[in-house]
């Protein structure tokens, strides 16, 4: 889930010279939730039907020379080879920006890439966009969604962020508009209303640079996950399988978010709130990435684990108030070259396929206190890194919500973890809803390293 934040999951609506001419900086997140105490009252049945809580996932994304081609390119140019992606070339246009955080006017050139119509075979509540992009000084994105609904209406474009590394150019800010009667976007995620479900959509880029310039941000992959989850308390138990990762454990470095309690409080203040960026951080240097001296140079030397000060400054989103948007803290990975997607996974099963190539993955879910053997605390909403398995198949967790560093690799019980990730609600002990993700991930690593193939292509994760 979003970190340490106080708004409820998107799934809650369901339920009711052309190139780049500077240095990447950062960009980027979701949330890490309040530790209280409170007895855990839930121990959903192991006896669930696979039927009653059967979720469809499907994610696509556009990221080749011929994807890009596929599309509908206003005043941008698709750059050939790997990874090269889309730049602005001869402008569309030039538009001005009012910054509401801040208070400026500026002037932008723009152009735009629309993405062909993606159909679904089945009817989806849930839609979150993620993308891959560079964005060097005087640049920027947004990113829009048009979902066709299930009685050929369009919601329109929605827009679902405006986005860069910095924050010198643009405050990076959600904006949460309203599409009804078919639904809404709440910060990252957009949520059909009851009755309704999306059957097609289009994702749109517009990149933007300063107006009279030569740069331009680089866009090399943009896509979204579609889902239809059943509201479930609990998800079949799942057993270790013939592909499992059992047994390995990723060197991934370890951060506790703790120890930056009380910092930066203009960007949410450290501690529980910075359980995304602090995961982030953690997979972003395992591929080797960090934040060079000049992105370093404003956090205050007595500071342990600087970097993950970086990370919480590039993933603030200004209108959500918090490090919790699960696209900016991706997009924050993307600033130092490396793909990042928003994903929906179905199992662990999924989990222990990306393990066993030797990618980490990051979950969002949210739990009583109880409800995970050694997670001494409960959560609206915390990201966590699964480095690896035991040989038992429970799962080793970086889980950044511990008081110091060399606490923050921990073993939960592969049941206990199945089910606070998977489900999306549960009854909290004064008899409240809370409410899961239903697989919530992020899946971050270099460009040049192929994700292994999808358990299941009818419901591909990734």
């Amino acid at each position: 889930m979003h970190g340490s934040w106080h708004r409820e999951l998107p799934v809650v609506a369901a339920l009711a010279a052309v190139l780049l001419t500077g240095g990447a900086s950062p960009a980027g997140a979701t949330t890490n939730g309040a530790t209280t105490n409170g007895a855990a009252t839930n121990d959903p049945a192991a006896t669930t039907s696979k039927a009653a809580t059967e979720a469809r996932v499907a994610f696509h994304d556009w990221t080749t020379t011929t994807d890009f081609v596929a599309g509908t390119a206003r005043g941008v140019l698709p750059l050939p080879g790997p990874r090269l992606g889309i730049v602005i070339g001869r402008s569309a246009g030039t538009t001005t920006y009012h910054d509401p955080y801040l208070n400026t006017d500026r002037g932008y050139d723009y152009g735009t890439w629309t993405s062909p119509v993606r159909r679904l075979d089945f009817g989806a509540t849930e839609m979150v966009a993620s993308w891959s992009a560079q964005t060097p000084p005087g640049t920027w994105l947004k990113v829009e969604l048009n979902a066709t609904m299930e009685d050929g209406a369009g919601t329109g474009w929605l827009d679902m962020g405006h986005w860069a590394a910095g924050d010198g150019d643009i405050h990076r800010t959600s904006v949460s508009p309203s599409a009804a009667p078919y639904g809404g976007v709440d910060t990252d995620t957009f949520t059909t209303s009851a009755g309704h479900t999306v059957r097609a959509y289009q994702l749109r880029v517009t990149l933007y640079r300063a107006a009279g310039t030569a740069g331009s941000p680089r866009l090399w992959q943009v896509g979204a996950f579609a889902s239809a989850t059943p509201n479930r308390t609990g998800v079949p138990t799942s057993t270790p399988g013939p592909a499992s990762a059992a047994g390995i454990e990723l060197k991934v470095p370890r951060y506790s978010q703790n120890v930056h309690a009380g910092q930066y409080p203009e960007w949410d203040g450290g501690g529980e709130a910075w359980c995304s960026p602090t995961s982030t951080e953690m997979v972003v240097e395992y591929w080797g990435k960090y934040p060079s001296r000049e992105q370093l140079a404003f956090v205050d030397p007595g500071y342990a684990d600087p970097s993950v000060d970086v990370a919480a400054r590039a993933t603030y989103d200004y209108a959500y108030q918090g490090t919790g948007n699960w696209p900016f803290n991706t997009g924050y990975a993307s600033s130092y070259g490396l793909d990042g997607q928003i994903v929906q996974l179905r199992s662990l099963d999924d989990v222990e396929r990306l393990i066993a190539a030797g990618i980490p993955v990051i979950t969002s879910q949210s739990f009583e206190r109880g409800e995970i053997d050694g997670a001494d605390y409960r959560t609206n909403g915390h990201l966590w890194v699964i480095v690896g398995f035991t040989k038992a198949g429970d799962v080793v967790v970086n889980d950044p919500a511990s008081n110091s560093n060399p606490e923050v690799r921990n073993v939960y019980p592969r049941r206990q973890f199945e089910t606070v990730w998977l489900r999306t609600s549960f009854t909290r002990p004064n008899g409240s809803t809370g409410h899961g993700t239903g697989g919530i991930a992020y899946v971050i690593k270099p460009h040049d390293k192929p994700l292994p193939p999808a358990i299941d292509p009818a419901n591909p994760s990734w």
